[in-house]
């Protein structure tokens, strides 16, 4: 009979299959310091290092004495939630010798982070021999990895380093696995792999990158433009950046197969340049953004019109958290999307400002997008500022007095 400790994720304890920890009614304490004798399980371990990493703010005049207190109080936790006829030593025993306390970990005891090492150190020294036997290995552990080590002690900094030990591993393989599916031209696999990872690495811009070269491959053109879209909506409130050179580099490809290019004729050029779908304003990133600006800023020089271009800011005053800032991006690009007409070009220059070039409008534009956005965005009337200016006016002056 073994006992198997999963850490990846969630953390349990199981002995033939079912969970012996989850229900128990145990303390926060006791439930910190089983996971640290785990983490740095076969390892000596000074009461001092144990008192500072799980006790910081302890104020205890015998800090040494409540240790003990805590360490029997969690050997007879243990003891009480396996079945009578085991005998927990030949699974786990904590120990306190010449001044140090020590969990050692049994032979009848698996716990992940060891399988999946080991998974990994067995698919490398097959990888350059046997593919097909590495991939299968890489594979095996990936699944064991479901989420952050100990996930449910985010705020615990002695865990950082082990955490982000197991994250780098788990990315190194998952990439390791994806160029030797690639040899194979597998790109269907990698799809999946890349849609599994995701969904525990949201923010890794290489998963991106990668499913969405893969799904070009396969011909899933809309598909490629599709998860870019979404991977930009996503971008203003967390680690993934539209502006970086792979992201450039990913939506030029997306764009060059967008649509299928026949041979063309002067004849017929207007007809095949020309976008039928685009019927609203153009949403963009910031370094298109600053292209068109410049572009249109040195065409305005050589033109005279009635209408002038402008730059609108909008501004959100607010501290938001992750949840909000996503919910504040949607909101504001549907709103945009409704407000603005053809022509008009926006992006969000960071995760609480967007930009917005107005081209061709009489003085009274800017007043009438301002009370459109209001009206399609009635929630945040009063934690938004709008401010424009023309595009011509040198010194940059926010004309919110036409407003």
């Amino acid at each position: 009979m073994k006992l198997y400790i999963k850490t990846l994720g969630g953390f349990d304890v199981k002995l033939n299959d079912e969970s012996i920890f989850k229900d128990t009614n145990r303390s926060y304490k006791l439930y910190r310091l089983f996971q640290y004798f785990i983490t740095f399980k076969n390892k000596k371990l000074l009461p001092e290092s144990i008192i500072d990493n799980l006790w910081p703010d302890n104020e205890s005049y015998d800090p040494k004495n409540m240790l003990r207190v805590q360490i029997y109080r969690l050997r007879q936790n243990i003891y009480s939630i396996v079945p009578e006829d085991i005998d927990i030593s030949d699974y786990l025993e904590i120990s306190f010798n010449n001044g140090y306390y020590s969990l050692s970990v049994r032979e009848n005891t698996i716990i992940d982070i060891d399988v999946f090492e080991q998974l990994i150190l067995n698919g490398d020294n097959i990888k350059s021999v046997d593919t097909n036997g590495a991939i299968n290995l890489y594979r095996s552990a990936l699944e064991i990895y479901n989420g952050s080590y100990l996930e449910e002690s985010p705020y615990e900094l002695w865990l950082v380093p082990i955490r982000n030990y197991y994250r780098r591993l788990y990315l190194k393989t998952l990439f390791k696995l994806i160029e030797i599916l690639e040899e194979k031209e597998r790109y269907e696999d990698i799809i999946v792999l890349c849609e599994d990872a995701l969904a525990i690495e949201p923010y890794e811009e290489a998963i991106h990158i990668y499913l969405m070269e893969c799904l070009l491959k396969q011909g899933q053109i809309k598909s490629a433009l599709s998860h870019y879209e979404y991977v930009t909506s996503i971008q203003s409130f967390e680690q993934v950046s539209v502006s970086s050179i792979a992201m450039k580099d990913i939506y030029n490809k997306i764009q060059n197969q967008y649509s299928v290019k026949g041979e063309i004729q002067i004849s017929n050029m207007n007809n095949c340049l020309e976008d039928e779908d685009l019927t609203g304003p153009l949403f963009c990133d910031s370094t298109y953004f600053k292209f068109s600006y410049n572009l249109r800023k040195k065409k305005r020089k050589k033109i005279s019109s009635d209408e002038d271009d402008y730059i609108c800011l909008i501004t959100l005053n607010k501290d938001c958290g992750k949840e909000e800032l996503n919910k504040w991006t949607k909101q504001m690009k549907m709103t945009l999307e409704k407000s603005l007409r053809k022509g008009h070009i926006f992006t969000f220059w960071n995760d609480t400002q967007i930009i917005i070039l107005l081209l061709d409008s009489n003085e009274y534009g800017p007043k009438r997008i301002k009370e459109r956005i209001f009206a399609n965005l009635a929630s945040y009337m009063n934690e938004i500022q709008i401010g424009f200016t023309k595009l011509s006016n040198e010194d940059h002056y926010l004309i919110d007095s036409i407003i």
